[in-house]
């Protein structure tokens, strides 16, 4: 025999203060692990998103990032030839030779403060190997000339990063263009300017990648024994979404790790808070107790009933976790990414993977809160729980 529920929901309005300043407690913590998750995810996705699935970044062997790596022309001259590579209605490769350095800017509106941004020189086919970027005001950069655009998420947080400004890189004046758009990947942290500039500008001799446009990616493999038996080129090829993804890794994982022990220290604290409500509740109800005991109920009913009590209130506090941290999905920030050591603005991101998570969270902390308050109830005699009362 079961107690019905409604003598749970019954107790927690009776004891609705007791019962919000808990469930407020949950909802914090449940909170924090929300947004925590969100934020990581959000640094992932957006790097993932750089990458294309039929894109391949070559870099030199033993390299992890572009910052490490080095190509000579010579390199991928014959890289670009290989006959995995496809070929553009020109009829030449669709092979994209970049360089990339680190530039440090003054944010806006804070000029003792500044971050470094990753400056990529390219030409005038990279918005065919990633047809997915657009420009969204003023035009292409021109070759040979000291022009640069901006991915969108520079502008509002950089001096000199807006269009018609000037950008002082490289002992040179760069005038900004235009403005692109890379659907909230990596690339919108990016400024983009013509390689032949850039490569005397900031004293390179050689690229740091080489992106290719695969006729099948599943002939990478293939590229790969290519390139290693090869002893002129010295490099190996990723897929590019797998390379960006790997990018993510590392910083995403200490996210996360970062958020779980603060989440772990505050669910310490609910998890008491919960225990005292409970425990409130058992030494209050003792009349009760007894009376439902002495009607034949038995005391696993007893115990059921009370952890069905403690779930339902810390449910409570998920679903108010949930929503405070409703807000945040779709604010920008932005973070120094380890592995390039450059600043990537990204959005924090709310699936309902992560909201379900949390809503997991809250049941379990109503499960360990609960279990022994409620053990305590199904063992009280009859006999003292009367006198109790």
């Amino acid at each position: 025999m079961r107690l019905p529920i409604q003598y749970n929901l019954r107790n927690l309005v009776v004891r609705r203060t007791m019962t919000l300043m808990t469930a407020g407690g949950i909802a914090l913590v449940v909170a924090v692990l929300v947004l925590t998750l969100a934020l990581a995810h959000g640094f992932s996705a957006t790097l993932v998103a750089t990458g294309r699935p039929d894109n391949a970044i070559v870099l030199r062997s033993g390299s992890d990032s572009e910052m490490m790596s080095g190509l000579t022309r010579e390199a991928a001259r014959v890289i670009a030839s290989d006959p995995a590579v496809a070929r553009g209605a020109d009829g030449e490769p669709l092979a994209l030779s970049e360089m990339v350095v680190l530039v440090n800017l003054v944010r806006r509106g804070n000029p003792t403060a500044s971050s470094n941004v990753s400056v990529r020189g390219v030409d005038a086919r990279v918005l065919e190997l990633r047809p997915d970027i657009g420009l969204r005001e003023g035009r292409l950069f021109r070759a040979g000339m000291d022009e640069v655009v901006v991915g969108r998420n520079l502008g509002r947080r950089f001096e000199g990063c807006g269009l018609g400004e000037k950008l002082r890189m490289g002992g040179r004046d760069w005038t900004v263009v235009g403005t692109f758009d890379a659907g909230g990947s990596g690339f919108d942290s990016e400024i983009w300017g013509d390689a032949e500039a850039f490569l005397p500008a900031f004293d390179r001799s050689v690229w740091s990648s080489l992106t290719l446009r695969l006729k099948d990616p599943g002939a990478l493999p293939a590229l790969e024994a290519r390139l290693e038996a090869d002893p002129r080129l010295h490099a190996t090829a990723r897929i590019e979404q797998e390379y960006y993804r790997a990018q993510s890794q590392q910083l995403a994982a200490v996210i996360r790790a970062l958020g779980l022990f603060l989440v772990v220290v505050m669910a310490a604290g609910a998890i008491f808070g919960a225990l005292n409500t409970m425990y409130a509740a058992v030494g209050s109800r003792s009349r009760e107790i007894a009376t439902l005991l002495a009607l034949g109920f038995p005391p696993r009913a007893i115990l059921a009933s009370f952890m069905v009590e403690s779930v339902l209130l810390c449910l409570i506090g998920g679903v108010l976790g949930c929503l405070l941290a409703l807000p945040v999905h779709g604010m920008s920030t932005g973070t120094t990414n380890w592995s390039s050591f450059s600043e990537v603005a990204f959005e924090f991101r709310l699936t309902p993977g992560i909201l379900a998570t949390g809503m997991l969270a809250s049941v379990l902390l109503g499960l360990v809160g609960g279990w022994f308050p409620a053990r305590a109830a199904a063992r009280r005699p009859v006999s003292e729980a009367l006198r109790a009362g």
